[in-house]
């Protein structure tokens, strides 16, 4: 009994740090692409349809690596928005503000 929730409590811990990473490092992933496609300008609404794609992208990557996307509830779907539009926005603000270019 005790191993099982052992057992249970890693899988829902490697769950979590799956979906922080996968949704982090789409955020910077954006960010990157959000520089290279728009170069410098930081007023075309484009840069949130990038981080928008990258946002849907991330079920697909989910379920390939194992996570149960449909088990996701609202607090899940609203997390990864979050941590991925967050990571886009500091990126994409270091990135211009450093006048980097892809």
């Amino acid at each position: 009994m005790a191993t099982e929730q052992v057992s249970e409590r890693r899988s829902s811990h490697l769950r979590g740090i799956t979906v922080t990473a996968v949704s982090t490092l789409a955020g910077v992933a954006a960010a990157v692409a959000s520089s290279s496609v728009l170069g410098m300008t930081a007023k075309d609404q484009l840069g949130l349809g990038i981080v928008g794609a990258f946002v849907l992208l991330q079920m697909p990557l989910l379920q390939g690596l194992g996570i149960d996307v449909n088990d996701f509830s609202v607090k899940d779907y609203l997390y990864v928005v979050f941590m991925t539009f967050s990571l886009w926005f500091v990126t994409w603000t270091i990135l211009l503000t450093n006048n980097v270019t892809f």
